[in-house]
């Protein structure tokens, strides 16, 4: 421990037996010193700093004999200042632990510096990370329909809108953009429409005629404002007791046109925006109804339904549809010639075509003589759903006048439809229906 310690020494006046070892252990000092009572000169390895210097002057020594007085004075004790200091043995093995001790730390440096990690500049920065963004659809399946349309779209209100469909009525304007047409007789084996609107805006739509109870019926349960010009008496009482949404061509003239190329009555035409406007006015801003479920098109890969006949009056009044596999829906023919919208000068093609036996009776007389239709629209019925070249037999059910129509099959489970328009079609009996 203390290697740098040196104690003041002298050369002794005589040199050491031979056989005395130039070191002394430290037990060897302790024999030496308890055989000794008193000490009358100066121990041979005691060494007075005087006559060190005496020496000097009287003799040059080589610098061999310096090295050995200093290596023989490091293991010299005196007095209470005495030093014991390791064995060779223990200097040996202490010098080893410290040269192994060497070799590790220069071995664990090189190691740290051989392996010290390598930070790398990039000079091209990395692509920036950013978070993807949620993809919002820009439309919503229709409630009406199934397609897909505008979000403010589908929140307008269903707009149910009466049209003619005498002869003096064809071509109509607007039926092919209209989500659902309602097809029944009203008097003399004539037919009416109903069309529903809402997402598809046409701006002509006509002629538009008078409204019946039947009708207003199906048109509740879509929670629907009605058009209309007029209408039986049964259906005028009906619209004040059931608080129906009206929009009578006879209150709200200026939202109606009558056109110069077309006689009275078949001459009243109308737009659907401006329809939209007049609901507006009148807070009927939305319509609360449930839509029926949907489902995607699944044609048929072997058709088995290509031609539908509809027998509801007489020829001029007889609907027949031709299967299009091509586009999965149904060309529409009436009298035995195709059935064309005057506004696109297409054949009218609804996806779905449905049939349902409703029961009809012969009601009043109206002024001309000819009995109102009084048909039971409430309760439930057989109906023939046509889509996707095939036919399935089910039931239509509406619990109330205001409640919405539905389609089950036999065992009371929901149709799913094809997304596009549904005509609906009200038929006495089954076998006004044949294909």
């Amino acid at each position: 421990m203390h290697d740098d310690i040196r104690e003041p020494y002298l050369p002794t006046k005589s040199k050491p037996s031979k056989e005395e070892s130039p070191f002394l252990t430290p037990e060897a000092v302790a024999a030496k010193d308890s055989t000794k009572t008193s000490i009358s000169e100066p121990s041979d390895l005691v060494i007075n700093m005087g006559d060190e210097e005496n020496m000097k002057k009287k003799h040059e020594t080589s610098s061999g004999s310096k090295r050995t007085l200093l290596g023989r004075s490091s293991n010299v004790k005196t007095g209470k200042h005495k030093f014991f200091h390791l064995s060779k043995k223990t200097w040996l093995i202490s010098g080893g632990v410290f040269i192994i001790i060497l070799i590790l730390a220069g071995g664990l440096t090189y190691m740290a510096i051989r392996h010290k990690p390598v930070t790398l500049t990039i000079s091209q920065k990395a692509p920036k990370q950013t978070a993807k963004p949620t993809v919002v659809s820009s439309t919503v399946a229709s409630t009406l329909t199934g397609l897909q349309v505008a979000p403010s779209a589908n929140k307008l209100p269903i707009t149910a809108l009466m049209i003619e469909n005498t002869p003096q009525a064809r071509p109509q304007s607007g039926l092919s953009q209209a989500g659902v047409v309602f097809e029944a007789l009203t008097e003399g084996g004539i037919t009416r429409f109903m069309a529903l609107f809402q997402d598809q805006l046409p701006t002509y739509v006509g002629p538009v005629r008078s409204a019946r109870p039947y009708f207003i019926d199906w048109a509740l349960g879509f929670d629907a404002p009605y058009a209309h010009v007029g209408g039986s008496p049964q259906a005028l009482s009906e619209i004040q007791t059931l608080n129906v949404k009206n929009m009578d061509y006879l209150d709200y003239p200026s939202y109606f046109t009558r056109i110069s190329s077309r006689p009275a009555p078949h001459n009243v035409y109308t737009s659907i925006p401006g329809l939209n406007s007049l609901e507006s006015s009148l807070g009927w801003t939305s319509s609360n109804f449930s839509g029926w479920p949907r489902k995607p098109d699944a044609p048929s890969a072997h058709p088995t339904v290509t031609s539908i006949n509809l027998n509801l009056s007489y020829s001029t009044y007889n609907v027949s549809y031709a299967y299009d596999s091509a586009s999965n829906s149904y060309d529409r023919s009436e009298g035995g010639v195709p059935q064309i919208d005057a506004n696109t000068s297409k054949q009218l093609s609804p996806k779905v075509v449905i049939a349902m036996v409703v029961p009809w009776s012969q009601g009043a007389l109206d002024t001309s003589g000819a009995y109102y239709s009084v048909y039971q629209d409430t309760g439930s019925g057989e109906a023939y759903i046509f889509q996707d070249g095939t036919v399935t037999i089910g039931q239509w059910n509406k619990a109330s006048v205001s409640a919405p129509l539905e389609f089950t099959t036999s065992g009371g489970l929901p149709i799913k439809l094809d997304a596009g328009q549904t005509w609906i079609t009200a038929v006495a009996n089954s076998g006004e229906v044949s294909y």
